[in-house]
């Protein structure tokens, strides 16, 4: 299924917005905090979580919490709406009925690209663990619902170890829970990391390909056995207790990458190698999901690449087929897709943007 219209109210620096798209990639560029990005973040709230900013849905309004804003999409034969009224959590419609979040990433796989991951490999596990569980989920929509399950009763649990209750029952309980739904998020992010690896293999890029691992950090963060998590949250039991919390666990997992003959580890590559061990990984997941309803998302991408390798990638994203949308400073950034693409200009205007077609 296509993206084919977008439409925003109050979004960001965004009054009203109203574009239709088709199968090119879309170009997008204009000065910087001219509204370029926020186009990606409102398509990025067309999938489960927060979008690519994590921003909550009071921070997204164009004149504050109190105003609240809309997006609607046409994507293939569906309606799509999510919205956000003052002071209330996100909402979803699918056709005019009320749906979940979930849905939307059952209806659309959204994978996205944005200058603050390029630390991503110097930055601590929890940032690798959000790219990992992004990346899980655009192979496994239900992954939210077992990471979400996981964290619920953890919080339970941590809120018994502080209260220092010792009844064994309720803990056994609670961990029962984070062992069947730890175990599914670590199947879930084992199974990510098979199919990047086999969508790199063989892969013709022009980009480097990584080898994966899901580190286990604390403990038994790799192990998707549940008889063997709830037993070592039993056993955890004491040091857990004195420090508050739980210490071991799905939840301090982290991703390792090494890239080159040499396995070099990608914390201790160039700039610019991370950024095309990055972008890598991004096109592979892209490529993984063939036969899926793909949008790519690729935010000031173009920013740290020469013309050469710039080339190389429009031309792997034109092969890919995957509806992507691309954000520069400027239309030359976009030459080598002069002929490929539709070009969006985007300026600002007080305090709104607007938007022309064509270069």
């Amino acid at each position: 299924m296509t993206l084919f219209r977008l439409h925003l109210a109050q979004f960001r620096s965004w009054a009203r917005l109203d574009i239709d798209l088709d199968r090119r990639p879309v170009a997008i560029h204009g000065p910087n905090g001219a509204g370029k990005t926020n186009i990606l973040e409102a398509i990025s709230m067309l999938s489960p979580g927060r979008g690519m900013r994590g921003a909550a849905p009071g921070d997204q309004a164009r004149k504050g919490p109190e105003v609240g804003w809309q997006i609607r999409a046409r994507i293939g034969e569906h309606e799509v709406a999510t919205r956000a009224l003052p002071g209330q959590p996100r909402e979803v419609a699918i056709d005019d009925k009320v749906s979940t979040q979930i849905a939307l990433g059952r209806l659309m796989r959204v994978i996205w690209l944005v200058p603050a991951m390029d630390r991503l490999w110097t930055d601590p596990p929890e940032a690798r663990r959000r790219f990992l569980d992004r990346v899980t989920l655009s192979f496994a929509p239900g992954h939210a619902e077992d990471a979400l399950g996981y964290e619920k009763a953890m919080r339970e649990r941590n809120r018994l170890l502080k209260d220092e209750i010792r009844d064994p029952g309720w803990f056994r309980a609670l961990e029962a829970q984070m062992a069947e739904m730890g175990a599914a998020v670590t199947r879930n992010r084992l199974e990510a990391i098979a199919r990047i690896t086999a969508a790199q293999d063989g892969a013709g890029t022009a980009f480097p390909s990584a080898s994966l691992a899901l580190l286990p950090g604390e403990g038994f963060a790799d192990d998707p056995d549940p008889a063997r998590i709830a037993a070592r949250l039993a056993e955890g039991r004491p040091r857990d207790m004195a420090a508050g919390r739980t210490l071991t666990g799905p939840h301090r997992a982290d991703l390792g990458a090494h890239w080159g003959p040499q396995a070099m580890p990608a914390a201790l590559s160039s700039t610019g190698e991370q950024k095309a061990l990055l972008l890598s990984l991004i096109l592979a997941n892209a490529r993984a999901l063939a036969g899926e309803s793909v949008v790519l998302l690729l935010d000031e991408v173009a920013a740290h690449l020469d013309a050469d390798r710039r080339a190389a990638l429009y031309d792997e994203i034109c092969g890919l087929g995957a509806q992507s949308l691309l954000t520069g400073t400027g239309p030359e950034l976009f030459e080598a897709l002069r002929d490929r693409a539709q070009f969006l200009a985007v300026e600002r205007r007080g305090e709104t943007s607007t938007v022309a077609m064509g270069i």
